[in-house]
């Protein structure tokens, strides 16, 4: 059975980009999923989770910016949307398994006491690896999940779609950005959606230099280089803080400010679960694509820390931090670092 899920898109957005062919619930792909699925000859439905997408996903992603954090919306939505909603329909429906088209891969581990655990891998193709964002599935969500395209290159994939007539048009290319607002980035959408929060106030150094005025701190990231408007400087400028109670945004010359550690919250963990208190090595990373790091985590409860072997630059708080044992995605939590 085919299912297509419609998901909750900013009602305040410009009437043009609503119909973007670059987002995922668009007329082309709506119409895209219903041929295909009558191309298969297979049961097709439509299941609207626009209220529950915009109290689960959105909600938060607006609040995560009023309280200064960067938050990772993808993260949260593959768990209790995707993974979440479409296995209660799956059960439902009496069906056996959701297959979706994430690039990842499941393996069945047989322990030696004779149980099993689903252990989460990366894709065969890096360049469009998703395990990065589906670090917070459970043992119960991977039990039911096949990946086909984990095992696949993207060229094969786009190979077989012409070769079965999925309808693509020509240069189509799949959204890589936020599904609900029409923009690359989130500067507008949080714009439209916090003007009331958003109150210009000074960028500053670490040691109080005031160097220019920024137009909300909820509108940067720590990070961030591009945007601030200081110019004259022979050194660029990047947010190294964000200090929201006085409304400061704080920065330092680029490369100036490293971290050695980072505090995580919300620790979920996939297959198995390290043992409180313990100092185990593991590899990381702060961002989907970003390179792996080595370091040392210790966690208690849902918390932890993890101590990094070299120094990072300034992390966002509110992104995740992805623990990786070779190709086997461990678990992850959300960064606190600055």
């Amino acid at each position: 059975m085919g299912v297509r899920f419609t998901l909750w898109s900013d009602p305040l957005a410009p009437a043009l980009a609503q119909v973007l062919p670059s987002k995922c619930c668009n007329a082309q792909t709506a119409h895209r999923a219903a041929q295909t699925a009558r191309d298969l000859a297979i049961p097709y439905r439509i299941l609207d989770l626009e209220n529950d997408f915009k109290r689960t996903v959105v909600d938060p992603f607006l609040e995560g910016y009023r309280r200064g954090l960067t938050p990772n919306p993808c993260i949260g939505c593959n768990r209790t949307i995707k993974f979440g909603k479409l296995i209660d329909l799956m059960h439902e429906l009496g069906c056996d398994r959701l297959a979706t088209g994430h690039y990842a891969r499941v393996a069945v581990e047989r322990m030696a006491d004779g149980t099993q655990r689903h252990v989460l891998l990366e894709a065969a193709d890096a360049t469009k690896d998703q395990s990065y964002y589906l670090y917070g599935l459970q043992q119960e969500q991977l039990r039911h999940c096949v990946f086909p395209l984990g095992s696949m290159l993207k060229k094969d994939v786009y190979a077989l779609a012409k070769h079965y007539g999925v309808p693509l048009p020509d240069g189509y290319r799949e959204s890589q950005d936020l599904c609900f607002f029409p923009e690359k980035t989130p500067q507008d959408f949080l714009r439209r959606h916090l003007q009331p929060d958003l109150k210009p106030g000074p960028i500053e150094r670490r040691d109080g230099t005031v160097v220019g005025t920024h137009d909300g701190v909820a509108l940067y990231t720590v990070g961030q280089r591009r945007g601030l408007k200081v110019g004259g400087l022979r050194v660029p400028l990047e947010v190294v803080a964000k200090d929201v109670g006085r409304n400061a945004l704080i920065v330092e010359d680029k490369g100036i400010e490293t971290l050695t550690s980072v505090r995580l919250t919300e620790m979920r963990f996939v297959a198995w679960r390290p043992a409180d208190d313990n100092d185990i090595e593991f590899e990381c990373r702060v961002r989907s694509f970003g390179a792996k790091r080595s370091g040392r985590l210790t966690v208690s409860g849902d918390a932890g820390e993890f101590r990094f072997d070299s120094p990072i630059g300034p992390q966002a708080s509110g992104q995740s931090l992805v623990l990786y044992r070779g190709k086997e995605i461990v678990g992850g939590g959300v960064m606190h670092g600055n």
